[in-house]
């Protein structure tokens, strides 16, 4: 008897709990699709991800095949085309349309793992400078601003050449180069909650240091921080695919897109579809992305939000 009125006396909560994330979830996709742009950017980044899962499926030809017959052939679509490469070939022959397949996979693998790896440990490191502030606050603040002093590109390459070229050094030192900017926004959030009257009650309810960072103070200040996430996503795909156009980042004969402009920018005049289809992959994708970060913004940042 009494676990029957344990559970009616539940049950409203539960019930409430899941009203309201739906309500919430209901008012994200409200303001998010008030910006025509981020829907517009969303759709067209889940086509690229759908594109990379079913690369293998879908590209008509391998990344890697050389047909020697058919180099630097014009697409199939324009007058002199021929054969079945729909967007033409490169300059050893390679089909370029399922190069590009391919290559969101790596732009997609890149974005996802510079973004985890910064976001993770710029957060891990202004939590504590934010809540601790002191020296630890100095030392720590000293060093992001050592690093922001140069340019990111200039910074990553030096980085590359330290650690050697190849596309898994190249993501780490985009990565450092992108850590701090989570680390100042971090700090800054944590410094602005860490003095409400929600954290002071746990504080005195004798809640640890790292129970307050984590679990009290941090996920009230991750509406900026995912926003942050999604234009790092986009500029760890643009710095790779620099650095992969310098040589320092994917090495031949990887369908990285970068590196496809790197190996046809001596045919810009010869053969114009071997760096246009690149470039334009990357401007696509890059711009969707940071139309979702604007919306996301709209959706997450209570200024922005219209009555």
């Amino acid at each position: 008897m009494a676990d029957t009125i344990n559970d009616i006396d539940n049950s409203p909560q539960v019930i409430s709990t899941a009203a309201l994330r739906r309500k919430m979830l209901k008012e994200f996709w409200f303001y998010f699709s008030e910006n025509r742009g981020a829907v517009i950017g969303l759709f067209v980044f889940l086509l690229l991800v759908i594109v990379a899962v079913f690369a293998p499926f879908i590209a008509p030809h391998s990344p890697f095949e050389q047909y020697r017959d058919a180099v630097l052939l014009p697409p199939a679509w324009i007058d002199g085309g021929r054969g079945t490469h729909l967007l033409g070939t490169d300059p050893v022959g390679r089909d370029i349309l399922s190069r590009l397949l391919y290559g969101a996979q790596y732009s997609l693998f890149i974005g996802v793992f510079v973004t985890t790896l910064s976001l993770s440990s710029g957060v891990l490191i202004g939590v504590f400078a934010g809540y601790y502030r002191g020296w630890v606050d100095t030392i720590i603040m000293r060093m992001m601003d050592i690093i922001l002093a140069f340019p990111s590109l200039l910074l990553a390459l030096v980085l590359v050449a330290i650690l050697g070229p190849g596309l898994t050094n190249g993501m780490i030192a985009i990565a450092l180069v992108l850590q701090p900017h989570f680390v100042r926004l971090t700090r800054a959030a944590v410094m602005s909650e860490k003095g409400r009257d929600y954290v002071t009650a746990s504080r005195l309810a004798g809640a640890s240091p790292l129970r307050l960072m984590f679990r009290t103070i941090l996920p009230n200040c991750m509406a900026p921080l995912i926003v942050q996430g999604t234009l790092s996503f986009s500029n760890a795909i643009l710095d790779a695919a620099a650095l992969g156009f310098l040589g320092m980042g994917a090495q031949p004969p990887a369908p990285e897109w970068g590196t496809m402009l790197a190996e046809a920018r001596e045919f810009i005049l010869r053969a114009w579809w071997v760096v246009t289809f690149p470039g334009l992959a990357i401007l696509i994708t890059v711009l969707a992305i940071n139309l979702m970060g604007d919306g996301l913004r709209d959706a997450l940042d209570p200024k922005m939000k219209r009555s």
